[in-house]
């Protein structure tokens, strides 16, 4: 399969373009800024939860006695043993109160790391021993490819920014890390050169990429919903049809697999038939009961799933429109590019024009020049004859 093809080359990808954009426009952002950055600067709230996303890809699934448990602060305690100088980060995140979940502690981890200017440093000490890493990835992850030497790459340029983040009142526990793209579907408006004209439309291109891809995984999840809610419809059914279903049904049916008449047993085994009809009789209550309460957590996790469902569509619905409104203008900026390099046609030929005239200009004041000194030779001339004739 061709990485043009292949959904886990696409999510890599598409994590490495949003992590550009987020290191490129936190770096202009902060040095516009001019002043050190703290944790409630939204660029910089979004680029951790980049990161988070791509320490996320790829994860393996670690089955504990509390359930399944997917985090990244195992692959990031790697970065102690590698490089002894970061055993202080991670005595740090161990000592912060309110820590609860490796979750948080990697979260801690990510913002020390930046605070000390070190966290390209760290990340390429990891992404170099893949032997270790194949612990916590599985071999398509982005920390196990080439997409995630390119990031670890691009986070030297954070080394000028200055970061002061207070992590002890911050529940990092608990955050919900969400990527916020109406931060990176903004433009600078039109651009007096033709060069980065070229570059606003690749962003935008780049944009429409990310939004094609998050309308694939929101279409994707759409299905999974639907999916669910066929199988609860099902299941809903076939408990309904159960529920509907007479005890005596199924006692009628016992008694016709073959129970032995009265005439050819006794009054004891009479008993224990009838005892045992008593006993499936108060089972098929109790089974009655469970199935009841079975199918109202099945309804109401069936209006959950159809509430979620509308909730994506409507995700969907919003990246169809911003996807339509990124490809107008797209349209929008190749006319105005268009249009910015006929000017600089019409300006270099006005400039030609204006060269040759003020050389043509030049030439005649030259020659006037001339006329005006001889003029000026004459008058002297005719002044000192007149002065001869005024001494006679």
């Amino acid at each position: 399969m061709s990485k043009r093809t292949d959904p886990i080359a696409i999510e890599r990808l598409n994590l490495m373009n949003m992590a550009k954009l987020s290191i490129k426009g936190l770096i202009e952002s902060a040095l516009n800024l001019g002043r050190t950055l703290d944790s409630d600067y939204a660029p910089l709230q979004q680029f951790f939860v980049v990161m988070e996303h791509c320490l996320k890809h790829g994860l393996k699934t670690k089955k504990t006695f509390l359930g399944q448990n997917k985090s990244f602060w195992g692959a990031l305690e790697l970065v102690e043993k590698l490089t002894p100088e970061a055993g202080e980060i991670t005595a740090s995140v161990k000592d912060l109160p309110g820590l609860k979940t490796p979750l948080g502690r990697g979260r801690a981890w990510l913002r020390l790391a930046l605070m000390q200017k070190k966290l390209s440093d760290y990340m390429k000490t990891i992404i170099n021993r893949k032997d270790l890493l194949s612990e916590f990835y599985e071999p398509n992850a982005l920390m196990m490819e080439e997409e995630g030497a390119v990031i670890a790459g691009l986070l030297v340029g954070l080394n000028v920014i200055d970061a002061n983040l207070c992590m002890k009142g911050e529940d990092l526990d608990s955050q919900v890390g969400v990527i916020d793209f109406s931060m990176y579907l903004k433009d600078g408006g039109h651009s007096s050169k033709s060069a980065e004209g070229d570059g606003q439309i690749t962003a935008i291109l780049d944009q429409k990429n990310y939004v094609e891809e998050l309308n694939r995984h929101l279409s994707a999840s759409v299905n999974n919903l639907q999916a669910k809610v066929d199988a609860l419809e099902k299941s809903n059914t076939k408990l309904t049809e159960e529920v509907r279903l007479p005890p005596g049904d199924r006692w009628e049916s016992f008694i016709s697999s073959g129970i032995p008449s009265s005439k050819n047993v006794g009054s004891s085994e009479s008993l224990l038939i009838f005892s045992a009809l008593r006993s499936d009789s108060a089972a098929d209550g109790q089974a009655l009961g469970e199935t009841r309460k079975q199918l109202k957590e099945e309804t109401l996790l069936r209006l959950d799933v159809e509430k979620e469902l509308e909730v994506q569509i409507g995700m969907k619905q919003e990246m169809e429109l911003s996807m339509k409104m990124l490809e107008k203008d797209i349209c929008e900026k190749q006319d105005a590019l268009v249009e910015l390099r006929q000017q600089l046609d019409d300006l270099r030929a006005i400039n030609q024009q204006l060269t040759h005239k003020s050389q043509s200009s030049e030439a005649s004041s030259k020659q006037k020049s001339d006329v005006i000194a001889r003029l000026e030779e004459k008058i002297n001339q005719m002044a000192g004859t007149v002065k001869q004739l005024e001494t006679r």
